[in-house]
């Protein structure tokens, strides 16, 4: 176990060349594209999974707002799968660094905006002023919706970076608990090992939820900009 529990968290190096790039881009060898007639069982397993998740997101998509289908659907795919890695020994997530989900949410939340103003604009602006709004409390309202509209993308970021470090800040420190505790009393080690595998598995369940809600809001931004 590593003394500095942040050390996880620090970008690998190699040669004095961070690796980020190919960790970003190893979750896109988990699912490949077949060209057979008959799938196999994983394939037809990640269909069945994107098509229930596509179905249930993009229902309330006008079809300007369904355009995004194949963006949503790479971006849960993308979090999912890193997440996932990310729990694996010696393994590094890229989504514990808030400068990364920054760069997903941006973007997304950016586009999604300008969507908006671009065919809604009377709607748009009308979210900064909410109808029988009293005259001297307007000035304050449209500064506080213009605040929290800017507020989006941050807290986008800011949870799925605190939710993954979180947990792996928590299996790291149970973790050493329960070797620490080896030597001195076997049965409270077991306890501390099976409260880990506890966590262990509720960790696998919040990677996946963390990628869903993530691509979830921003397919409601989305909704509400189109």
């Amino acid at each position: 176990m590593n003394e500095n529990l942040f050390t996880s968290f620090i970008t690998p190096m190699m040669l004095g060349l961070p690796l980020v790039t190919l960790i970003i881009l190893f979750p896109s060898l988990l699912f490949p594209s077949s060209n057979r007639l008959i799938n196999n069982r994983l394939i037809s397993l990640q269909q069945w999974a994107l098509q229930l998740m596509s179905k249930q997101m993009m229902s309330i998509h006008n079809t300007k707002g369904q355009t995004w289908t194949l963006m949503l659907m790479s971006l849960i795919l993308f979090i999912g799968s890193t997440n996932l890695l990310g729990l694996l020994p010696h393994s590094f997530t890229p989504t514990t660094q808030l400068s990364m989900n920054l760069g997903m949410a941006i973007p997304l939340w950016a586009g999604a905006v300008i969507t908006g103003f671009r065919n809604k604009t009377k709607a748009s602006l009308a979210h900064f002023l909410p109808q029988g709004t009293p005259t001297p409390l307007i000035p304050m309202l449209v500064i506080i919706e213009t605040i929290s509209l800017f507020i989006q993308p941050m807290a986008l970021a800011v949870r799925l970076t605190a939710n993954i470090t979180a947990g792996h800040l928590l299996i790291h420190l149970i973790g050493g608990a329960t070797l620490a505790l080896t030597s001195i009393s076997p049965t409270t080690a077991l306890i501390t090992f099976i409260i880990l595998i506890l966590l262990t598995i509720l960790e696998f369940a919040v990677a996946m939820i963390q990628a869903y809600v993530f691509t979830l809001l921003v397919n409601l931004y989305l909704h509400d900009n189109t």
